[in-house]
């Protein structure tokens, strides 16, 4: 396994392999891996001749009050497991490599990534999109892995790549969850003995939303309030909820009344300090 972190140096290694024929997996990720970003390695391994994991922890992306000075970090461990899956290389990019002197472009999807996480970080998304689409031009990936917990990111990737033609597959990998039900997450690491052991009432609340719909619930307001109702039952960590909203699978737009189509309901939460997020499918095609 090589490690890089020069631009020039990725980008002349990518080339190199898409001119003798070898297909290109790219995985993005800002590092402190688990489980869930070993599964996106895994199926790029699957995939693809070459397999390249960034680890990056984008400061664009983050917001003035949020946690980019205190994100977790363990670039030894990450290196090894990456090392213990199977990757041909790890690019580590420092800001000043990616963001040189006088840096002013960006790439923004305006619409999809209003809503939802887009609401509370105003700008973030517009960081992620930026950092993807320098990660796609130094990497030359044929397909691209991002977990289907950021479900909103997901499509905003998706979006940019049909509407900026770029010529790779974006194949997202299903949630990988704790024992308990927690979707893993970095940011975890975060939450106190008490707050961890709350956590897991998440993914059962929207599991029972999922159940009411299953018996024939279709509204939006109901299924929403019943995710909220269980969150705060027996609870003694309480949750501030930032959102519970339900939206349409395939295009990512709102359902304000009944479900009629294949949806998804998305959540975010902050639990003490530490905010979370998750999904789940409400129905299938």
């Amino acid at each position: 396994m090589k490690q890089i972190n020069n631009n020039n140096e990725i980008q002349t290694l990518a080339l190199e392999s898409r001119r003798s024929g070898k297909s290109i997996a790219l995985v993005p990720t800002m590092g402190y891996l688990h489980e869930g970003h070993l599964k996106l390695m895994q199926e790029a391994r699957k995939t693809a001749d070459l397999v390249i994991v960034s680890i990056f922890v984008n400061p664009i992306q983050f917001g003035p009050n949020e946690d980019l000075d205190r994100y977790p970090c363990d670039l030894e461990g990450d290196l090894a497991k990456c090392n213990r899956v199977g990757v041909d290389v790890v690019f580590t990019p420092t800001p000043a490599e990616l963001y040189p002197d006088f840096f002013q472009t960006s790439v923004a999807v305006n619409e999809i990534s209003q809503g939802l996480c887009g609401a509370g970080r105003p700008n973030h998304f517009q960081g992620v999109t930026t950092v993807v689409s320098k990660l796609f031009n130094l990497t030359l990936p044929d397909f691209v892995f991002f977990g289907e917990k950021d479900f909103q990111q997901l499509a905003v990737i998706r979006r940019m790549v049909i509407d900026l033609n770029f010529p790779i597959k974006i194949v997202g990998v299903q949630i990988i969850r704790e024992s308990d039900g927690l979707a893993m997450s970095s940011r975890n690491a975060y939450l106190q003995t008490q707050e961890r052991a709350e956590a897991p009432a998440i993914h059962k609340a929207l599991t029972y939303a999922r159940k009411l719909h299953s018996q024939g619930t279709t509204g939006t307001d109901t299924l929403c309030q019943a995710v909220s109702n269980s969150l705060h039952d027996n609870i003694k960590s309480p949750f501030n909820i930032e959102y519970i909203e339900i939206y349409d699978s395939q295009n990512l737009t709102r359902l304000d009344d009944k479900i009629s189509v294949p949806a998804t309901i998305l959540i975010a939460v902050h639990l003490g300090k530490t905010r979370l997020i998750d999904n789940l499918q409400l129905s299938q095609n």
